[in-house]
């Protein structure tokens, strides 16, 4: 049998649609913590008396360590089996999560972060590429969709949870919900969840990239902190940024040549220059900019100068939730018939017009305004992310499934981190300037 032919084939007896729905829902809990914790952090903050500056690092350090982590799950995943790997990777993932809820103070928690964002980083990988293998391409595109509400409604749903959490009964409880739910998807993944019969698991012992894996890892943790930690630091005006940013490029322009050259890389970086794979790795990392950076954006700006409490933050999110989550099936149902390109430029279309939309607000928009938008761009972002996830592993071989799925994870979080990134710097700097066009006219009104 080919290889197109082997990828083609489902290699698991069990339902396929079983496994989707329990990789779907360890994925919604991973993702789901990279947004929870972003309303709570006021919460946080007074709880362990701390500035709210050093409560940001609670983000900080998840995404950091998640980022870490995703480059080394290709190699894990063939060493040890993606069923094994996975169920490393949600128990520790299920425990750090416990463990950050009773964390007795702000150095605890960051450590217990750091642990949580190990174990994320390998889960979401591994599921898309178990869905890939458990799915034939025919019906790829409708199993993408039930991954794609992971991945796309969590973020959304995140602030909401996180908010009502924070307001009604504790910030600790933001963790501690992962922990009955972890238990019981690691239950039913090990009892239902089959190892591949072509995937030699244990038995597989090909040698591992350390260097490549240290110049990928410290890429990827220098770009995450600097663009996490830029607007708080002042940018290139702290030294702390300037070295990140040199560690950085350091590390990428080592890494380049280094991962081209060698015989099993940490990450192929040779798939970036196919021209179908390349193009979804660039479209994802803008699909995730636009997504988190949209859905921090709108949480922050509600509450800092609308007065929404936590909870109503969140809650301008959850019709576009909503909405995308519908979606997500309605785009799974089309995969098969229309080409991707299509809806990725239909929904491209539709998101920069959701875009251009929240350029109208001021003073006075209501709720509906804001709630609004976000389920115009619920209606484009299913169409662009549903289609590249789907494109990005047509044409690749079984044995590549691995690194497609850390790739474009990568894609989505790095892009997520830029989004955030510019997002909190165009609104802080608007801010500054609209503060001092007004604080000019006062000045000149009383001369």
């Amino acid at each position: 049998m080919s290889e197109t032919a082997a990828l083609s084939q489902p290699r698991s007896a069990t339902n396929p649609w079983l496994i989707a729905v329990l990789v779907a829902l360890a994925t919604f809990m991973e993702v789901l913590d990279t947004t929870i914790a972003n309303v709570a952090l006021p919460y946080i903050a007074g709880g362990m008396g701390v500035s709210q500056d050093a409560s940001s690092w609670v983000v900080t350090t998840y995404l950091v360590s998640n980022a870490i982590s995703l480059t080394a799950s290709s190699y894990l995943a063939k060493r040890f089996g993606r069923k094994s790997f996975f169920l490393i990777c949600l128990g520790l993932f299920t425990t750090s999560s416990v463990l950050c809820g009773f964390a007795w103070n702000l150095n605890t928690l960051l450590v217990f972060r750091i642990l949580q964002g190990l174990g994320g980083g390998g889960m979401v990988p591994v599921a898309q590429s178990i869905l890939a293998s458990s799915f034939p391409p025919a019906k790829r595109g409708q199993a993408f969709a039930l991954f794609g509400v992971a991945v796309v409604v969590a973020p959304v749903v995140g602030p909401t949870l996180g908010g009502y959490l924070s307001d009604n009964a504790s910030w600790h409880w933001c963790f501690l919900i992962n922990g009955p739910v972890g238990v019981a998807a690691m239950l039913l993944i090990g009892l239902i969840l089959e190892e591949p019969a072509s995937e030699p698991g244990k038995q597989q012992n090909e040698g591992f990239d350390v260097i490549g894996f240290v110049l990928v890892a410290t890429f990827l943790g220098a770009l995450e902190l600097m663009l996490d930690r830029g607007l708080e630091d002042d940018w290139f005006d702290s030294r702390f940024i300037i070295a990140t940013a040199a560690v950085c490029a350091a590390a990428f322009v080592a890494m380049i040549p280094w991962e081209m050259n060698h015989r099993n890389p940490t990450v192929d970086v040779r798939m970036l220059a196919s021209r179908q794979f390349g193009a979804s790795f660039l479209v994802m990392l803008a699909t995730g900019a636009i997504l988190l950076g949209t859905t921090q954006m709108l949480p922050q700006m509600v509450q800092q100068d609308f007065g929404y409490t936590a909870t109503w933050a969140g809650l301008v999110l959850s019709p576009g939730g909503l909405v995308t989550m519908v979606m997500m099936f309605v785009v799974g149902r089309l995969s098969g018939k229309v080409q991707p390109k299509y809806m990725i430029m239909a929904g491209a279309t539709i998101v920069a017009l959701a875009m251009y939309d929240l350029t109208r607000v001021y003073a006075d928009v209501g709720f509906w305004f804001f709630a609004d938008s976000r389920m115009l761009i619920g209606i484009g972002l299913p169409l662009i992310f549903l289609s590249i996830t789907t494109a990005s592993y047509n044409g690749i071989p079984p044995e590549k499934t691995d690194q497609a799925s850390a790739l474009i994870n990568a894609a989505r979080n790095t892009g997520g981190s830029i989004g955030v990134s510019l997002a909190a710097n165009i609104l802080s700097h608007r801010a500054q300037f609209h503060q001092n066009r007004l604080g000019s006219v006062l000045i000149n009104g009383f001369r």
